[in-house]
């Protein structure tokens, strides 16, 4: 069971249904369905409602998430232990989130190494600032993981500087993170969307992108594309459903702020586990939805810091 989050852009759920298939090529021994936490359909539990109905009795459940923070970790769980309590005949195991891992280091380096070779050789790579733009979350373990993808990027292709930015919840979010960087001397930026699918945010993201660059005409800016569905992330997919059956599949709970005291986050230990998409589950596609899901300030605890000046509101 693929579990995606769900976007209202009808291409970023095809996108996932790609990647759902490349999963199921790549375990030809299961049965693999998927579904949403929210706007596009089926929802989890119309895929759990499927695999039940086809006869299976144990569920291996994968978040189709590069990170943990509040999808991976509450939510997801919400759903499938609601319905696990509803079914007592099933056994539903979950697997750990994307997280860090070399395969995805390695898709990602091919992304970005396409952006310079579309763009030529005749700025050094010594004179190139990369910019990794985040998803962003009002959990500081998963914001720190995109930092950490950023170095390993930055300096596995031998770039001259290295940012982090975020599509939202957090901060900087994409036009101030882009001005920082244009004031450090680079003639060539690159921002990269860390990303499985695009939607809503990969959008915007490049459309700031392309708002900074006017303003810096001096600057070469180049949009890298993201993730999708490279071949080493279907890859790491299948390794992580693996990890269920070999009994190795361990989360990171030494940095999760509901189980730990997270600096700034002291008050958030122990908080219910509960999801936060009830009321958007299946609603569809489509910015005519007219729902802006603000996570982080209506729906989850308060974030701390929701009145920094380099965010951390989503991008509109």
């Amino acid at each position: 069971m693929v579990c995606g989050h769900g976007s209202r852009d009808d291409e970023a759920v095809k996108e996932f249904a790609a990647v759902a298939r490349g999963i199921a090529e790549r375990l030809p021994e299961y049965d693999v369905d998927s579904g949403f936490l929210e706007f596009a359909t089926p929802i989890i539990r119309e895929g759990l409602d499927a695999l039940r109905e086809r006869g299976n009795t144990r569920i291996l459940a994968v978040p189709g998430m590069l990170f943990a923070a509040g999808h991976a970790k509450n939510d997801i769980p919400s759903v499938l232990g609601a319905y696990g309590a509803e079914h007592p005949e099933l056994t539903i195991d979950y697997s750990r989130e994307l997280g860090i891992n070399l395969k995805l280091i390695r898709a990602a380096g091919v992304c970005v190494e396409e952006a310079l070779a579309a763009a030529g050789d005749h700025i050094a790579r010594e004179d190139t600032a990369l910019v990794v733009v985040g998803r962003g979350t009002s959990d500081p373990d998963a914001n720190s993981n995109i930092a950490k993808v950023m170095r390993l990027i930055w300096e596995g292709l031998g770039l001259g500087w290295g940012e982090t930015a975020y599509s939202g919840v957090t901060f900087p979010l994409v036009e101030p993170g882009l001005e920082h960087v244009a004031r450090l001397g680079y003639r060539r930026i690159v921002v990269f969307p860390y990303f499985l699918f695009t939607g809503i945010l990969v959008k915007r993201i490049y459309h700031y992108t392309g708002v900074v660059a006017e303003r810096h005409p001096d600057i070469e800016f180049l949009k890298a594309p993201y993730l999708n569905d490279h071949p080493l992330v279907l890859d790491t997919f299948a390794e992580r459903v693996r990890e269920i059956l070999n009994e190795t599949n361990v989360m990171n709970c030494k940095l999760c702020k509901y189980r730990e005291q997270m600096l700034g986050f002291e008050d958030e230990v122990g908080l219910r586990q509960e999801s936060h998409h009830h009321h958007v589950e299946g609603i569809g596609t489509g910015e005519s939805q007219g729902h802006d899901h603000d996570h982080g300030f209506h729906h989850h605890h308060p974030y701390p810091h929701a009145a920094h000046p380099l965010g951390p509101k989503s991008m509109k």
